[in-house]
This record gives structure tokens, sequence and C-alpha cells, in this order.
């Protein structure tokens, strides 16, 4: 029989098990304490959700229960006086406090704690690199009430020289106008609060830059790149993402901060278009002051600010998430 007869007889090859067969295979064959892991792990996310699905509930019911009887606007209204009758208030205060005072800590931490973070990994020598970091480790774990105390009797007192200089060099744009008053506005509080998220973001970021493969910063020093360049072409678009990640961290932080909050400012219910002069509020700081004080209704009214806190955390966190999903050169892997 010649080869090509050999070739036609030839049985025809066995055919390749599908993708939905091979997991089944692979599902069998996994080992008992793979499939213990691997419902426990199932089990623990699933809870997570069932958790959050529960808190979601719980707010939405009591503040549906505050908001029915609520005579004012509850997005619109600038008071907040649940023990009247009609009962009015409205979080348009508490919205405006909480998203400035996070953007100006944003502002001022997310810069130094990734310079920080870059100054640890790739310029500090070994010697001072740790010290550092143990600091910084250390500031982290310090507890909200112990800042609020700090920011209370030594941050505010010291923030007369900064006000008056950008009073007497900015105030005509209205934003940094001063009338002399006591430093507890929203910049102490940004300032404050910059302060408190600066370990988280520069921890994370840290140990992000410290994870960028060797091989992609000699190969940019092998062609000539100083360290800046380096830096900028190798270790940040690395790290991008966890930038990012560690900035959404201390965001909500930023965002849920309660005491050291309400020991530095001096609320009230207007909006300052200054933020240098006294007055406004979040909804962390409103419901830590008034709670203990507050009727069953009042804290279905605080309830009802808690749950538009817990919206914006969740939005917050959805858009990082979604950032970093929908740009491929955030991840590492495509550094």
């Amino acid at each position: 029989m010649n080869t090509t007869s050999q070739i036609t007889d030839a049985p025809p090859p066995a055919p390749q098990p599908t993708v939905t067969e091979r997991k089944r295979a692979a599902r069998g064959a996994t080992r008992p304490g793979d499939r213990v892991f691997l419902a426990l792990s199932r089990g623990s996310g699933i809870f997570l959700l069932a958790i959050m699905a529960a808190i979601a509930v719980f707010l939405t019911w009591r503040a549906a229960i505050a908001i029915s009887d609520n005579e004012g606007n509850f997005l619109t209204t600038f008071e907040w006086n649940t023990s009247s009758q009609p009962p009015v208030f409205g979080i348009a205060v508490l919205a405006y406090g909480t998203v400035v005072s996070s953007i100006i800590a944003m502002v001022i931490a997310v810069p130094v704690a990734v310079a920080i973070a870059l100054f640890l990994t790739h310029y500090a020598p070994r010697r001072l690199s740790g010290p550092i970091a143990y600091v910084i480790d250390l500031l982290a774990a310090v507890p909200s009430i112990v800042y609020g105390l700090w920011g209370a009797l030594i941050l505010v007192p010291y923030m007369d020289g900064l006000f008056g200089w950008l009073n007497d060099y900015f105030g005509w744009t209205g934003i940094f106008d001063w009338d002399g008053g006591a430093a507890r506005s929203m910049l102490t509080v940004g300032i404050l609060l910059a302060i408190m998220i600066l370990p988280i973001v520069t921890n994370v970021s840290r140990e992000v830059f410290g994870q960028v493969p060797q091989m992609h910063e000699e190969a940019a020093l092998a062609l000539g790149a100083t360290r800046w360049e380096v830096i900028r072409m190798s270790v940040l678009p690395f790290g991008r993402s966890g930038v990012i990640s560690a900035s959404m961290l201390g965001l909500g932080r930023a965002l849920g901060e309660t005491m050291a909050v309400a020991t530095v400012l001096s609320p009230d219910f207007l909006i300052h278009g200054s933020l240098l002069n006294p007055g406004g509020g979040t909804f962390a700081q409103n419901i830590a002051s008034k709670f203990g004080e507050a009727t069953e209704f009042g804290r279905d009214a605080l309830i009802a600010s808690g749950l538009v806190l817990f919206v914006i955390t969740l939005l917050v966190n959805g858009a990082a998430r979604a950032i970093i999903a929908r740009r491929k050169e955030y991840s590492g892997a495509n550094a």
C-alpha cells in the first residue's frame, strides 16, 4: 500500500472536548480543599452583597418615612428643623460642604502622597525610606478624634496667617475673602482631611510603585532615560490604576469623616461663597452632632441624609471602577 492510501485510510482524529466539558472535568478533578475554598469564597461574596442590600433597604425604608412628612424640599432646603410642626429639613448645605471639603482634601493630598511614594521607592536610600514608611503606617492608624483635637487646638489657631495671605492676594476672587473670623471653615476642614487621608494614599501608592517590573526600568535606563523619565514612562503608567484606587480609598474616608470635622467646623445651614469664613456642614458631621438629641422622627431624617451619603459613596467607587475598566492603559499588565 502506498503512502497516499495510508493517509486516506487513517482513522479520523478524536473530537476535542468542548469548553463546557473541560470545565466539568476540571470541577470533577478538583480536590476537596479547593471545593471548600471555592464555596467559602463564593459564599463570602454573596454574603457581602446581601449585607449591602440590607443596608440599602433599611436606609431607604427609614428615609421614606421622614421624607413623606417633610414640608421642605429634601434636596434644596437650607434648613434642618425636624422638631418643628410641620418638620422642615434639607440636605443642600450638607451636600455642598461634603463635596467641597472632599475636593479640597483630594487636591492637596493626592499629589503630595504620590510624590512621597515616589521618593520612598525610587529616590530615598533604604535606611531612610524604612523609618519614613514606618511613621506613615503609624499615622494611618491614628484615630480620627485625635486628628480632630489636634486640628482644633493646633491647626485652627495657626491658620490666621494663611487666611490673611489668601485674603490679601486672592480675596478679589470671592472664594478666599476673609472677614477675620475664626478659621473654622471649609478650607480648614479640607486641609485636616488631606492630612488624614495622606497616609492611606501614600501607603497604597508606595506598594504599587514598588511592584514595577525591574526590566521596564532597566530598559528605559539602557535607552538613556533619566531617572525622572524612567518614572514618567515606566513607573507612573504601571501604577496609575493603583493610584486611582488609593485616591478612591482616601476619598471614601474624606466623604464619611465625622468626629474630626465636627471638632473643627463651626456649622450652620448657609452656603458661603468664601472657603475661609466659618460655617457650612457635612453629612457625617451633621449626623454626629444631632443624633444624640434627635427625636425618633429626627433620627429618620438623619438616616435619610445618610442614605444620600451612601449613594454618593457608591457612585464615586463605581465611577472609579468604570474609569479603570475602560482605559486599558491603566492596567499594569499593559504598561
